[in-house]
């Protein structure tokens, strides 16, 4: 479990922080050729690298997301019989619904 926490914290660093360096490089000259575009121009090109920097990220954690094991994690066992439980009753219940809806129709 600790493992996904520090995936998810370090994805959630990374999110935050690509973005910020992609608008600060752009706005302090960093970037090579960025002196010759407008105003205009670098804002919109900031902007679109900073958005499509922040969909990698969720990309990246997407992959990380399916190559982890599925048969590693297992479901409470507990919770599992009260959520089967929880099931049977709603659909008995919903039976007796439509029998006595079918009833006070006639």
């Amino acid at each position: 479990m600790a493992g996904v926490v520090n995936k998810f914290f370090i994805t959630s660093l990374i999110m935050w922080a690509a973005p910020v360096a992609i608008l600060y490089a752009f706005n302090h000259n960093l970037i090579p050729g960025v002196t010759d575009m407008s105003p205009h121009s670098m804002t919109l090109v900031s902007g679109f690298v900073a958005v499509i920097s922040v969909n990698v990220v969720i990309a990246f954690y997407i992959c990380l997301a399916m190559r982890e094991p599925s048969d590693k994690h297992e479901p409470d066992p507990k919770f599992l019989a009260e959520a089967k439980a929880s099931v049977k009753q709603l659909g008995q219940n919903q039976e007796g619904d439509s029998s006595n809806s079918r009833t006070k129709k006639e």
